[in-house]
């Protein structure tokens, strides 16, 4: 990782937002000869013909922006951003919509549609499988809207019937810290659902809204999994047995999810390696010890990223400390969260990201059918169980 205060060297740059204009192949050659980056140098060395088809694929980020993400201004989205989100490959994402409570949420949806059909040559809202596949067909970049908080719901269990309708198809039951449904990942006290907490999840699962657990405590995790009789996920974590974090799941979670039917998408983010910032090779362990516990039917990706690489200049390294001092400040910042380490990996700095892992998991030996299932195919299927109503 670059140090604090210089911008990200021009290996990165080049991998990421000098990608946007001239595509990836002319890349190869360079970082072929780049040194201390053993996974990417044997992926891209091997021939096109033994690559996989990453073009063809349908692949789901289930928690990206075409936006800046995890980033205090939240700027408008601009040309750069749009080309990057049409040329990711990227078929969807789960783009995380904020609000404090019901009001909030409503305007902040608003919002989010405004945009989606402000810029309808480069996005489209996803409500259903078939939406997806049109947005596939189209290269367009898919806009599943979700929430990462309840707190939208306030006490009343017909707001969530009033945002499925405007097209939010999955929400996570809590943040790091309590709310009216349950614990998050960071409450000492570590209970349970509450008794609306069973609720909202029961409502949830009758409207075919996705339940996501990803920074639930271990109780509300494990509660929310039992009751619910449809698979729920983890749209973005990572697995504690190969780096422990409050952030990460245990492997008993991973196991009843993958029981349940459920999917764990792995997130690009410094909590799969506390302290120091993870690699690329940090990204596929945590993969492959998911497909290990999981079964491949059950682990995708969800970065936690914006499909636009960070150009790391001195601008976003202020922006990013100031974002994580306030985190910190207002205690919904998780261990581990640094002020000197961005919240992206280096060598997946690109729009390209994807194919990267991808290619990636090729490299280790991983068949087409698995990496298909891996970039997409999994939150697909979820997707068809889950997504049964509201299918206009």
């Amino acid at each position: 990782m670059s140090k604090p205060g210089k911008k990200i060297g021009r290996r990165t740059f080049l991998a990421g937002a000098g990608l946007t204009a001239l595509g990836y192949g002319w890349l190869r050659p360079i970082l072929n000869a780049l040194p201390h980056s053993p996974i990417g140098k044997r992926d891209l060395r091997r021939p096109d013909s033994m690559r996989f088809n990453y073009d063809k694929a349908i692949v789901v980020d289930f928690l990206a922006s075409p936006g800046y993400f995890n980033y205090p201004l939240n700027p408008p989205l601009d040309n750069e951003m749009l080309q990057n989100a049409v040329r990711s490959g990227i078929t969807a994402v789960n783009q995380t919509v904020h609000g404090s409570d019901f009001e909030d949420a409503v305007q902040n949806v608003a919002m989010w549609l405004n945009r989606i059909e402000l810029y309808s040559d480069s996005l489209m809202q996803v409500k259903t499988v078939e939406h997806l596949l049109k947005a596939k067909k189209d290269g367009k970049l898919g806009i599943v809207l979700g929430f990462q908080n309840t707190t939208q719901f306030e006490d009343d269990l017909g707001h969530i019937e009033t945002f499925l309708n405007l097209g939010v198809k999955v929400t996570q039951l809590t943040y790091n810290v309590r709310n009216l449904v349950g614990d998050g990942c960071l409450e000492p006290a570590n209970r349970g659902l509450t008794q609306y907490g069973h609720a909202v999840v029961e409502r949830m699962n009758e409207l075919g809204m996705l339940v996501d657990l990803s920074h639930c405590g271990q109780k509300t995790t494990a509660e929310a999994i039992e009751v619910s009789p449809v698979p729920v996920s983890f749209t973005h974590s990572g697995c504690n047995a190969v780096a422990q974090h409050p952030r990460s799941k245990d492997d008993a979670e991973l196991k009843a999810l993958s029981k349940k039917g459920g999917v764990i998408g792995i997130y690009l983010m410094p909590f799969l390696t506390p302290g120091r910032a993870p690699t690329r090779r940090d990204v596929l362990d945590h993969i492959e010890h998911a497909v290990n516990v999981c079964g491949e039917d059950h682990v995708g990706i969800g970065s936690d990223l914006s499909t636009t690489p960070i150009d790391g200049s001195d601008e976003y390294w202020s922006r990013h400390r100031e974002f994580v001092a306030k985190r910190i400040k207002q205690g919904i910042a998780a261990p581990n969260e640094d002020p000197d380490i961005l919240f992206t990996v280096e060598e997946l700095n690109s729009h390209r990201r994807m194919e990267l892992i991808a290619d990636g998991l090729s490299s280790r030996g991983h068949s087409d059918a698995r990496i298909e299932k891996v970039i997409g195919g999994n939150w697909l299927r979820l997707f068809q169980e889950i997504w049964r109503t509201n299918k206009e």
